[in-house]
């Protein structure tokens, strides 16, 4: 297998980068025609953090964080890091010196389908993470790995130079070239949410405004009256 680090990567639409942060997850899931989403075994290590970013993708041997050190180099203001590794870990491959240099080059965030540690501190950093695992196992950099190339996290391919959305709902991969599009589909699903939200809290009833009465009569569920029931009737 051979070992990369691939420099220069494109990135997405900005545009379409800031509406994704704005309108999260799960409306960009909706837009995206319910894909892209991770396993939910991703979660973030603190509540209310939403972001929105290139992926730089890593990929790393168990237990071995000599990738990530590489990939610091590669990242870029707005980017988000994205790491896997070759087989299941959970090693916390992660933690607050990590963040702290990443930081320093305007980076987002990170997912990562292994572990993280220091977690206290990087709450207050205010660094966003979502992960498999947080473990205090520590780890060695030993073993050769790849930067920017297409990667498995959580049930789901990153390619290098995708949108990652992420939130307290989870994980969702937007193909880069896809980006424009979706953010467009989004922006118009919010829209529409955002009228019925306003008949909803009128007092519209969702059975109505769905018009899903007549897919209950379709599928033979009944109206009836208390009086009607013979449930825990003596006789």
């Amino acid at each position: 297998m051979r070992n990369v680090v691939v420099r220069y990567v494109s990135a997405p639409d900005e545009s379409a980068v800031a509406t994704l942060a704005k309108l999260g997850v799960s409306t960009t899931h909706e837009a995206a025609g319910r894909t892209g989403l991770t396993e939910p075994v991703l979660r973030p290590i603190y509540p209310g953090a939403r972001i929105a970013g290139r992926a730089v993708t890593v990929l790393s041997h168990p237990g071995d964080n000599l990738m990530i050190h590489a990939a610091i180099e590669q990242c870029s203001a707005g980017d988000i890091l994205v790491v896997s590794t070759t087989s299941r870990s959970t090693d916390g491959m992660f933690g607050d010196l990590f963040a702290a240099a990443l930081q320093s080059r305007g980076v987002r965030g990170l997912v990562t389908d292994a572990g993280v540690r220091d977690v206290a501190t990087l709450r207050e950093m205010q660094f966003p993470v979502w992960s498999r695992a947080v473990h205090a196992q520590g780890t060695v950099k030993n073993t050769p790995g790849s930067v920017n190339v297409p990667i498995a996290v959580a049930g789901r391919t990153v390619c290098p130079g995708d949108v990652v959305v992420a939130d307290d709902d989870g994980v969702v991969i937007v193909p880069r070239l896809a980006a424009p599009a979706v953010a467009t589909a989004a922006e118009k699903r919010e829209a529409l949410e955002a009228e019925k939200r306003k008949q909803f809290e009128s007092g519209v009833l969702s059975l109505d405004l769905y018009g899903l009465r007549a897919k209950l009569e379709s599928l033979g569920v009944e109206y009836i009256d208390e009086s009607e029931l013979d449930i825990g009737r003596t006789p």
